[in-house]
């Protein structure tokens, strides 16, 4: 069997696609993979930006494989370091992740959707959570959408199970940008590239301050920050006076990540 998870670098850009036919639906091994391959990702400091999306113009991913349900697999089982689909659970990731939706985000390929930074979807992509028909609860779903969106659309779209359009989502704010179909991926690579070249170390504290201060009071979230080893890096960094000088100069920074 081939691998369900397809990667490519170019650079500092890691493009991973999730291809199992006919709906990108993810089991225990192929969510190892993913963690896997986030994990490295995470860890590797020659790549700076990743952009996830699925293969196909139909499905992004259809979520949790319930055929492999069918056939014996627990709701508890091992889906490796990430967590279901690889992103959710995985600790200290920093590094900004597009997500490029070609169709069908639902169950928890919604889910690993929203565990993305940036996201960019086909104008033909549609959106659910239909555990609800199912019997079973969108777990991480229930914890994250709400502050995504409105909390009342949230639970709505949490009760119902129904279908949400690109234009819905992105008029509450669950996608950044709606694009033709043909330009999802060139799309998501100018964001990527434009990422690239920016300073990393922001990059990572932005995501970090973000994570850590999610559900922290204001006066307490200041602490958290000032707390956290990548804002103090930032602080302390070359990158800071290479922006400064840049900045009093007129010129192009040279970032180094230092």
């Amino acid at each position: 069997m081939s691998n369900p998870i397809k990667i490519k670098k170019d650079g500092p850009i890691l493009e991973v696609t999730i291809d199992r036919p006919k709906a990108n639906a993810i089991d225990s091994k192929t969510s190892i993979i993913l963690g896997d391959v986030f994990a490295e990702f995470r860890d590797d400091d020659n790549l700076r930006v990743a952009i996830l999306t699925g293969a196909g113009e139909k499905f992004f991913s259809a979520g949790w494989d319930l055929k492999a349900v069918s056939e014996g697999e627990a709701a508890d089982a091992d889906y490796g370091v990430g967590g279901f689909g690889g992103l959710q659970e995985l600790p200290q990731m920093n590094k900004p992740i597009i997500g490029a939706i070609n169709g069908i985000a639902c169950g928890g390929g919604l889910e690993i959707m929203i565990s993305t930074d940036i996201i960019v979807a086909a104008e033909h992509a549609t959106f659910a959570l239909p555990e609800i028909n199912v019997g079973v609860i969108a777990d991480a779903a229930t914890i994250k959408l709400r502050r995504r969106i409105p909390y009342h659309v949230a639970v709505e779209f949490l009760m119902t199970g129904r279908w949400m359009d690109v234009k819905e989502a992105k008029h509450w704010g669950l996608i950044n940008e709606i694009v033709p179909s043909k330009d999802l991926l060139k799309r998501a690579r100018e964001i990527a590239n434009n990422i690239a070249k920016g300073p990393n170390l922001i990059y990572s504290s932005i995501k970090e301050v973000l994570r850590e201060t999610e559900n922290v009071d204001e006066q307490p979230a200041f602490q958290t920050l000032r707390s956290l080893e990548s804002v103090k890096k930032v602080y302390g960094s070359k990158d800071l006076v290479e922006g400064a000088t840049s900045f009093v100069k007129k010129s192009s920074p040279k970032w180094k990540g230092e």
